[in-house]
Order: C-alpha cells, then structure tokens, then sequence
C-alpha cells in the first residue's frame, strides 16, 4: 500500500495502490499515517517526499471502501504537524481526496503530464474536509472556478492557483535543489520554521474539522450524492446532467 525508501535524511513514501488509482481506501489511509509517524519518530529522517506509482498520484476517495472522513482529516492534520517538511513528487492525474494530500503538504512539484481536478460536484457532494488544508493556499478566484465546475486543470495552472508549488518538465530535477536545501538546514530550523508557515493551515482545522466532517457525511447520504455515486460507478451521465 505504501513503499518506504530512505537515502540522505530523506524518506520517500510512495502510495502503491494502482487497483485502485492510489484511491484513498481505509487501508491506505490508515498505511500512510503510520508511515508518517514512523518519519516523525525516526530523527534519521530530516523530510519526507510523498510520490506515487503508475499514472494517478490519488484518484481521491475510494467510494467501494471509504476511509473515515475523521482518519483522513486526522491524515491530512498529520501530514501539516509533522515536524519535517513534507514534499508531493507528481506525477500523473490528482483527484479530489487526492488534492486534500497535496494541500497538507508544504512543498509541491509536478510535472507537466500532471493534471488535476475537483471532482466532487459530479457526484453530488462538496469538497468539504479537503478545503481545510487548500483554503488557506489556494488562490480563491482559482477555488471558486475549479470546485464549481469540476474542470481539468493542468501543472501550470495549477501553480498559478497556489494548489502546487512548481510545474516542471522534470519532476525529479526540480526536487534536486528542493530537497539538497532542505538536508542542509537544521533539524530544529525546519520544525520551527514549518510551525510559523502552518499556522493558518491548522487554525482551519481547529475552527472547522468538525463542521465540515459533519457537513461531508450528511452529503454522502442524500438521494442526489447516491444517484451521484452511483452514475459516476457505472460509468454514464448523472440524472441531473444537461
């Protein structure tokens, strides 16, 4: 579910789910935030690099075994309070769920095959919980287009909202400079620096967590969301498309 690799104070955690498009499932939910509390306890690692296997990084919730909205709040909260700084490697498509990931963490790079988008209108339901890491980020004319109407968005543009960091050629030459600054920096430097840089992101999840967890659940069981779902599974139009 998650491959983990170690070489010079940093620990790559590859999602390798590909029956699912890297889907976040309860199991791989739960394998990625035990994998980020080993990173966190090991004081070997100085960062953490977020990548994938095949062509999705996340294709976002995976609604045959969903994990709980509560765990994957606690993921996402997880990945923003860890004390080393947390790096996305795309490259490939990222979906709803998929984005809350990208939102928690601090740096993010892709490259220009990568493409993105907010899916969860199509289906009947709000991009509710992953909105508390993406809010404080993301550009909010940029927000408002793509959560309303679900377009495809490519690398560039996606920089351009503030959803990634760097749109690049070559992901893996980019994250050279990226992750040769971040072993030269001190371990305690980069925690206190990450608290300074996080705190937004975490007073959203204080005030709202709760909310929007709530909010999220009480979608998923509306007669739209199920018909949503259901279209989105059999692979045809909802019935209130146009």
């Amino acid at each position: 579910m998650v491959a983990t690799s170690h070489e010079r104070g940093v620990s790559t955690l590859t999602l390798d789910s590909p029956g699912n498009r890297n889907a976040l499932s309860a199991r791989l939910v739960r394998s990625l935030g035990e994998a980020l509390d080993d990173c966190a306890r090991d004081p070997a690692v100085r960062a953490v690099v977020l990548t994938h296997t095949g062509t999705t990084f996340s294709a976002g919730a995976d609604l045959k075994e969903p994990a709980n909205p509560y765990t994957f709040v606690g993921l996402m909260r997880r990945i923003v309070e860890l004390p080393k700084p947390v790096v996305a490697r795309v490259s490939g498509h990222v979906r709803a769920g998929g984005l809350g990931l990208l939102g928690a963490c601090d740096i993010a790079i892709a490259d220009r095959t990568s493409d993105f988008a907010f899916t969860e209108v199509r289906i009947g339901v709000a991009p509710a919980v992953i909105s508390l890491p993406l809010l404080p980020r993301v550009e909010p004319r940029a927000a408002a287009r793509y959560c309303l109407t679900a377009e495809l968005f490519d690398a560039d543009r996606a920089a351009a909202a503030g959803l990634i960091t760097e749109a690049a050629d070559d992901v893996d030459a980019a994250l050279v400079p990226v992750l040769d600054g971040l072993r030269r920096a001190s371990p305690q430097g980069l925690a206190e620096s990450k608290k300074l840089l996080t705190t937004g992101v975490l007073d959203a999840f204080d005030r709202y967590a709760e909310e929007l967890v709530q909010r999220s659940a009480s979608l998923f069981i509306t007669s739209e969301a199920r018909e949503g779902i259901a279209a989105f599974l059999e692979r045809r139009d909802a019935a209130w498309v146009r």
